[in-house]
């Protein structure tokens, strides 16, 4: 169970080389949990079992941007903006226990 226990949370896990310094979990509205782990040039974003990168876009615009071409992250404080058009909801940070 524990060896189990372990493999989930390494594939959880960003691999080192990719050095994000910070892990944040918001709650989306009819999503779940999202864990996104970032960096100054990119950002991870965690889903259950699916990873998404995206690369820091730069912006005149409030907040941190990352995106591609199907997705946008935007954060502003504890609020994280996730774009996928046309659908586009907002997420609050949750504090880790």
């Amino acid at each position: 169970m524990l060896v189990l226990a372990t493999l989930t949370a390494l594939a959880m896990g960003s691999p080192w080389w990719e050095d994000y310094g910070t892990s944040e979990t918001f709650l989306c509205p009819n999503q779940g949990a999202l864990i996104i782990e970032r960096n100054d040039a990119q950002a991870s974003v965690l889903s259950g079992r699916i990873r998404t990168t995206l690369f820091r876009e730069n912006s005149d615009l409030p907040g941190l941007r990352y995106g591609d071409d199907h997705m946008r992250l935007i954060i502003r404080g504890d609020v994280l903006t996730v774009e996928q058009l046309p659908d586009r909801f907002d997420c609050m940070r949750t504090q880790d226990a």
